[in-house]
Protein backbone atom coordinates (compact mmCIF):
# COMPACT_ATOMS: atom_id res chain seq x y z
CA UNK A 1 0.00 0.00 0.00
CA UNK A 2 1.69 3.16 -0.72
CA UNK A 3 1.17 6.98 0.24
CA UNK A 4 -0.60 7.32 -2.92
CA UNK A 5 -3.40 4.98 -2.25
CA UNK A 6 -4.34 6.30 0.71
CA UNK A 7 -4.47 9.89 -0.40
CA UNK A 8 -8.10 9.43 -2.30
CA UNK A 9 -9.09 6.44 -0.19
CA UNK A 10 -12.31 5.98 1.65
CA UNK A 11 -11.71 4.63 5.34
CA UNK A 12 -14.28 2.25 6.70
CA UNK A 13 -15.40 1.22 10.30
CA UNK A 14 -16.31 -2.30 11.51
CA UNK A 15 -19.96 -2.12 11.24
CA UNK A 16 -19.70 -3.10 15.25
CA UNK A 17 -18.06 0.16 15.77
CA UNK A 18 -19.66 1.95 18.75
CA UNK A 19 -20.78 5.73 18.96
CA UNK A 20 -17.84 6.47 20.81
CA UNK A 21 -15.92 5.55 17.76
CA UNK A 22 -13.42 2.93 19.41
CA UNK A 23 -12.08 0.92 16.38
CA UNK A 24 -9.88 0.55 14.05
CA UNK A 25 -10.52 1.87 10.47
CA UNK A 26 -9.83 -0.25 7.44
CA UNK A 27 -8.66 0.39 3.51
CA UNK A 28 -7.64 -2.35 1.14
CA UNK A 29 -6.11 -0.90 -2.08
CA UNK A 30 -4.55 -2.87 -5.14
CA UNK A 31 -1.30 -3.66 -3.54
CA UNK A 32 -2.40 -4.19 -0.09
CA UNK A 33 -4.12 -3.11 3.33
CA UNK A 34 -3.59 -0.04 5.99
CA UNK A 35 -5.35 0.16 9.34
CA UNK A 36 -5.20 3.16 11.70
CA UNK A 37 -7.14 3.95 14.99
CA UNK A 38 -10.53 5.71 14.48
CA UNK A 39 -9.90 7.81 17.79
CA UNK A 40 -6.57 9.27 16.65
CA UNK A 41 -6.55 8.89 12.64
CA UNK A 42 -3.58 11.68 12.35
CA UNK A 43 -0.94 9.33 14.36
CA UNK A 44 -0.78 7.26 11.00
CA UNK A 45 -1.58 4.10 10.07
CA UNK A 46 0.04 0.71 9.41
CA UNK A 47 0.21 -0.69 5.75
CA UNK A 48 0.67 -3.98 4.83
CA UNK A 49 1.43 -5.52 1.97
CA UNK A 50 -0.86 -7.87 -0.51
CA UNK A 51 0.54 -11.24 0.47
CA UNK A 52 0.65 -9.76 4.77
CA UNK A 53 -2.89 -8.81 4.63
CA UNK A 54 -4.29 -12.16 2.54
CA UNK A 55 -1.82 -14.21 5.39
CA UNK A 56 -3.26 -12.11 8.14
CA UNK A 57 -7.21 -12.61 7.36
CA UNK A 58 -6.63 -15.62 6.33
CA UNK A 59 -4.88 -16.75 9.89
CA UNK A 60 -8.01 -14.99 11.61
CA UNK A 61 -10.48 -16.67 9.35
CA UNK A 62 -8.64 -20.40 10.24
CA UNK A 63 -8.43 -19.48 14.38
CA UNK A 64 -12.55 -18.20 13.80
CA UNK A 65 -13.42 -21.35 12.48
CA UNK A 66 -11.20 -23.59 14.82
CA UNK A 67 -13.27 -21.46 18.01
CA UNK A 68 -16.59 -23.10 16.48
Amino acid sequence: MTVSDLASAEWRKSSRSGATNDCVELVVGRSGAAVRDSKNAEYGHLAFADIEWSTFVDAVKGDLLAAR
